[in-house]
């Protein structure tokens, strides 16, 4: 059985303004198996390091082609598109509220 990997464009984050790691694909390993709890301390973990490996790739064509070269059955998902609203900064002392 083939290793399963992901394949996708981040979104941005919803905590900041900025687009900081969002123009690389990432190609992420599905996990293996089922995380089981420790059962001294009680926290989840698993055997699989695979779920510990992030790699970037500047086009989707490379990180399709590493995949294929490596032999991962990979999914791809789609790029998420964030749309502007541009206002101008009159706007939030207008009279009339446009949200």
């Amino acid at each position: 059985m083939a290793a399963q990997a992901r394949i996708y464009k981040p979104a941005r984050s919803a905590m900041q303004s900025g687009k900081g790691k969002t123009k690389d694909w990432i190609l992420e390993f599905e996990p293996s198996g089922a995380k089981r709890p420790d059962p001294l301390m009680g926290w989840s973990g698993s055997s699989d390091t695979g779920a510990q490996v992030q790699l970037a790739f500047a086009t989707r064509e490379e990180a399709e082609a590493y995949a294929s070269r490596m032999g991962l059955e990979y999914t791809i998902g789609t790029a998420q598109q964030s749309s502007l609203k541009l206002r101008a900064y009159a706007d939030n002392f207008s009279y009339v509220r446009v949200r």
